[in-house]
């Protein structure tokens, strides 16, 4: 069924997000031809400047989708193969017999069993998933650092396996596509950054949409606050930060309409072929960073809702800001949000994350936004 856009309901649950406490928050929402753009709250809680709808944003993870798409331009070349062992291409990086088992697949659909690196990284989240253990000091101490990509990677190959390689479900580690873009880089003669630019964003023409050298977002942007389960309070900026400690994992700076122009293309087959997209869609079970299992492809995930359509998209977080865009299987139907908190949940006395309004209301945004 149909439905179309209702610009009053998208504005109130815009504005009902803020009020549940995001500082500020962006989105489009497209159906066909028709599109709203809203925008709620402050992009600089010191001034009261206000978000609005174009600014650009650090999208986390939602980067995966953009990075899998160019190994996957490469397998269709026949450069990369998708069930080829990953210590064929990089046998320094993975070596031995887990090089031998960790195919490329695995590595894109999270289930090679590699460890996450960043409590290795971050010595004050050394205790992840343990949170009440945890602390944000660190995220201080690393503003300016500029991490090689390959002592991330061996962080990450030498921690205990979170899994056997292939095994469900898979357990979500950035360490994957750190790997990943080590591949590009030794299949294309250029960087990973340089050939996504390329050959995803630029072949999208995303014109607001870029993989960051240094540690300021260029043109209006909003800050980002980080909470850290309450434990940084009031919430700290961190929208200056260097990126390397994610790279091509989860770097680029975006707009909600270049994500939805993104997505809608890479549904259309237009980034990649059909058959690549549909590899894109075949899920396995992956437990998420936050300790859900979701239904992972290759940097793809579904959204579904009883009796309605489905939407395939990404969503990620960075320090301080976050975003989340899904588009419907036929393209017509999109939605992209950014916003400038994370991790607002406190813990309760086990050290599990309390329920917020936030979260109903983001949850009610996205709903309005998908299905109406």
């Amino acid at each position: 069924m149909r439905n179309s856009l209702d610009p009053a309901a998208l504005d109130a649950a815009i504005e009902n997000v803020h009020r549940a406490g995001v500082p500020g928050l962006f989105a489009e929402v497209r159906d066909g031809e028709q599109v709203w753009r809203g925008a709620a709250g402050v992009a600089d809680v010191a001034t009261g400047r206000p978000v609005t709808a174009d600014m650009r944003h650090r999208v986390g993870s939602t980067t995966k989708t953009f990075t899998a798409a160019a190994v996957l331009q490469q397998v269709e070349s026949g450069r990369i193969g998708l069930d080829t062992p990953i210590g064929r291409y990089l046998p320094k990086l993975v070596p031995g017999e887990r090089g031998d088992t960790i195919t490329v697949r695995m590595l894109i659909n999270h289930t090679s069993g590699l460890a996450e690196y960043l409590p290795y990284a971050y010595p004050s989240l050394n205790a992840f998933p343990a949170l009440a253990d945890t602390g944000p000091q660190s995220l201080d101490d690393h503003r300016f650092t500029r991490f090689d990509p390959t002592e991330l990677i061996e962080m990450g190959v030498t921690a205990p396996a979170v899994g056997a390689p292939g095994s469900t479900p898979g357990v979500y580690s950035n360490t994957n596509y750190l790997l990943l873009a080590q591949l590009l880089e030794q299949v294309t003669g250029t960087t990973a950054e340089q050939y996504i630019t390329r050959n995803v964003i630029e072949r999208a023409g995303l014109r607001d949409t870029e993989l960051p050298t240094g540690p300021y977002v260029d043109g209006p942007h909003s800050q980002l606050y980080e909470s850290w389960f309450g434990m940084i309070d009031p919430p700290r900026d961190y929208s200056v930060y260097d990126m390397s400690w994610v790279g091509p994992a989860a770097s680029l700076i975006s707009t909600v309409a270049d994500l939805n122009r993104f997505y809608r293309l890479l549904l259309a087959g237009e980034i990649i072929s059909p058959s690549s997209l549909a590899q894109m869609q075949r899920t396995v079970p992956v437990i998420s960073q936050e300790g859900r299992t979701i239904a992972y492809g290759l940097g793809l995930h579904p959204t579904e809702a009883p009796g309605q359509a489905t939407f395939w998209g990404h969503g990620g977080t960075v320090w301080g800001g976050g975003a989340l865009a899904m588009t419907r299987a036929d393209g017509e139907r999109q939605m992209a949000v950014a916003v400038n908190l994370q991790r607002w949940n406190r813990l309760d006395s086990s050290g599990k994350p309390q329920p917020h309004p936030i979260d109903d209301a983001l949850a009610t945004l996205c709903r309005v936004a998908m299905y109406g």
